[in-house]
């Protein structure tokens, strides 16, 4: 921990007076119903930090124990066939957090000894984490201090320091992020945050709109995405299926929508997007999980 008060032109009284409502608000507003929140194993967080990225909570509640349930731990992962990985995933959208979650536990059950390694450096070495589920992973499993800086936490932290500002960048809120962290129970400090950040989004008011890093997210009917997420189901559905057959099928879909058919180039480069990404491979006009 590196910032301190005197650089950020802040009062230590403003900082103890934010320290003391965040674990006011967090009491207030705490959410015991997430099961992974009573959990210190890496593994576990770690699968929950993956599937709430850009997911609804509601929609992860049902997805993390069946996913646990199938792929309990790490070695158990990354001895599972990608397409399973995949299946297990189908709901939670962004399927390329699925082959990252894969990959990183192939690497932690070949070179960790099935474990999640304990540092924040060799957390974000792994595929597919970030600097937030890095320190996600060092606060709610290894309950030690790091800059945390996500959508609820973003709420809170604009809200209370930047009132009245548009645009706030993550480079103003990460020296505040890290500066007035628990350093004792960083676990409940973040917890208190994620909670209270929740509520004020719940109320409307979304201070996220005035981060300069704040998108509407784009629609899915009728998107590209939506069509690669069809074509995925496919193949994941009927392996072996041809390029002719999963294009009709996806036209069919398309029609039922009241869209036109898909344009053969537009199909061929989904296809080849997905089989460049890993999640599945293409034999001649077969596609195969």
């Amino acid at each position: 921990m590196t910032s301190d008060v005197s650089n950020l032109g802040i009062d230590p009284d403003t900082v103890q007076a934010f320290q003391k409502e965040v674990w006011r608000q967090g009491a207030l507003h705490q959410r015991n119903d997430l099961p992974w929140r009573f959990l210190d194993d890496p593994y576990q967080v770690y699968v929950s930090e993956a599937m709430l990225q850009q997911t609804q909570v509601s929609r992860v509640l049902k997805h993390w124990p069946r996913f646990l349930r199938m792929f309990p731990t790490i070695d158990a992962l990354a001895s599972a066939d990608v397409s399973d990985v995949l299946e297990q995933w189908q709901g939670l959208g962004y399927n390329r957090r699925a082959l990252a979650l894969k990959r990183a536990a192939d690497e932690c059950s070949a070179n960790y000894a099935g474990s999640m390694p304990r540092t924040y450096d060799e957390l974000l070495a792994l595929p597919g984490i970030g600097p937030a589920t890095a320190a996600g992973i060092m606060a709610f499993a290894y309950n030690e201090p790091g800059v945390y800086l996500e959508t609820n936490v973003r709420a809170v932290f604009i809200q209370e320091f930047f009132p009245d500002s548009e645009k706030v960048s993550d480079a103003q809120l990460r020296p505040l992020v890290e500066l007035t962290c628990s350093k004792t129970d960083p676990r409940g400090w973040y917890y208190a945050l994620l909670d209270w950040g929740a509520y004020l989004k719940s109320t409307g008011v979304n201070p996220t709109r005035r981060s300069a890093h704040y998108a509407r997210q784009s629609t899915f009917e009728g998107s590209r995405r939506q069509k690669r997420a069809f074509v995925l189901r496919e193949v994941l559905g009927q392996p072996g299926i041809t390029m002719a057959q999963a294009k009709a099928a996806l036209d069919e879909q398309e029609a039922k929508a009241g869209r036109s058919e898909v344009p053969f180039a537009t199909f061929e480069s989904i296809v080849e997007d997905l089989v460049a990404e890993g999640f599945f491979r293409r034999e001649d006009d077969v596609l195969i999980p």
